[in-house]
């Protein structure tokens, strides 16, 4: 490894044409990604990849379109404006599978740009609160660049990265990227309700971050040995792992364990994580494998969704045309969950959006794109009940839909359905 004074100097090596991955969420190396674009005027088409990341992003902006092109796994909030599906696009594909497209060589890395935790007295960093595809990339990247933050937590697991594995290192001290826990509304209020209704005690728990989730952990603090295995998670789930209702008893595989691949959340989870034996930050690959998510018993995996039509069809990519996230593990867990012994896949949304407009609707807007089929559907769930999709002919399944949609909508949709 060699160290260099600035962030400009580590990233020297980058040339035009070459394909970079760029760390994500909390693990965002926000002091690489400034001296890249300090470089912009001299590099041409060069590739930037990555899931969701923090801050502006600002190389996806027209006036760096002769240096950069995006591939977004996921697309955040910081990029939804940004995506011409030519300049900056998006790849389709199940978060299970992203390591697969470095690992196989379908889209093969020249550069891993990762922020690391400071290496131990053996020589060991740690990629923090992100392993999920950044273990793939620095497995397979030809040059690993690294920003080494005295703040990353070092979290135990496949995110070890030693100094012989990095080419390059610059080292800063910032604060991490946190995320403020929203208000709770009392729609969301109610959907914590219900959802915590299907969860049973030893139950292992998938959920992500957000409005919702953070609504059911609050309703399950008086559950008991509760486990967790998540392709990401946050404070809601803390709390949980605080007050006793997560203790990973019940679990047969990582007994003990809190399993994941990334996590974003506040300063206190982060300094929870560190160094914390009971925490693993896993490869997306294995935590996010329906086969290996069903060997725990009562998985009960929650996840959200844009629009659900009358057919069981889940949209929760985009608004019509207009990617506004990704496919992410959302199908990984939804199938794992199903084929776990007592497992309950959980679809949980508000019955409209903040505008008003129906989420339960008789077909999906034009364009919208399918992220879990009819089949996979099981439970869904909205702020006025929940129903069991699993079984029932497409006309049972219309008529549960319109049970738990806002009633104001109920009519038209009975019409809409009666007219198909």
């Amino acid at each position: 490894m060699k160290r260099h004074d600035s962030a400009l100097e580590a990233i020297a090596s980058i040339r035009s044409g070459r394909r970079v991955f760029i760390h994500g969420a909390a693990a965002t190396p926000a002091a690489l990604i400034e001296a890249l674009l300090e470089r912009a005027d001299e590099l041409r088409d060069v590739e930037l990849i990555h899931m969701h990341t923090f801050g502006e992003a600002h190389y996806g902006s027209p006036e760096y379109a002769k240096s950069f092109r995006v591939a977004n796994l996921f697309v955040g909030e910081n990029m939804r404006k940004k995506v011409d599906f030519d300049r900056v696009d998006y790849i389709p594909c199940l978060l299970s599978e992203m390591p697969r497209l470095f690992r196989s060589g379908r889209r093969p890395l020249d550069v891993a740009l990762v922020q690391v935790s400071p290496p131990d007295r053996h020589g060991w960093c740690s990629l923090g609160t992100s392993v999920d595809t950044t273990h793939a990339a620095v497995e397979t990247a030809k040059t690993v660049i690294a920003w080494i933050n005295p703040r990353m937590p070092r979290i135990l697991g496949d995110g070890l990265l030693h100094v012989s594995a990095i080419d390059h290192a610059y080292e800063e001290e910032r604060d991490l990227y946190e995320l403020p826990r929203p208000a709770l509304s009392e729609e969301e209020k109610a959907i914590g309700r219900h959802v915590a209704e299907l969860v049973e005690d030893g139950a292992t728990l998938q959920m992500g971050i957000g409005a919702i989730p953070n609504a059911v952990c609050n309703e399950l603090r008086s559950h008991r040995h509760m486990g967790i295995h998540t392709e990401m998670w946050s404070d809601g789930a803390l709390d949980l792992i605080e007050c006793g209702a997560v203790d990973n008893s019940r679990k047969n595989i990582h007994p003990g364990k809190t399993v994941g691949s990334f996590l974003m959340g506040s300063r206190r989870l982060y300094d929870f994580v560190h160094d914390n034996l009971s925490v693993l930050n896993l490869d997306i690959e294995y935590v996010n494998r329906p086969g290996v998510i069903a060997r725990n018993d009562k998985v009960v995996a929650i996840n959200s969704a844009v629009e659900v039509d009358l057919t069981g069809q889940i949209c929760a990519d985009s608004i019509g045309p207009k990617i506004i996230s990704g496919v992410g593990g959302q199908l990984d867990f939804m199938r794992g969950a199903a084929m776990s012994k007592g497992g309950k896949p959980i679809l949980a949304l508000p019955s409209r959006t903040r505008r008003g407009e129906a989420r339960i609707v008789p077909t999906l807007k034009d364009g919208a794109g399918v992220v879990t089929t009819r089949p996979h559907a099981h439970h869904i769930v909205t702020e006025h009940g929940s129903v069991n999709l699993f079984g029932l002919t497409l006309g049972e399944r219309a008529q549960a839909l319109i049970s738990i949609a806002h009633p104001d909508d109920r009519e038209w949709l009975e019409r809409a359905w009666a007219e198909r």
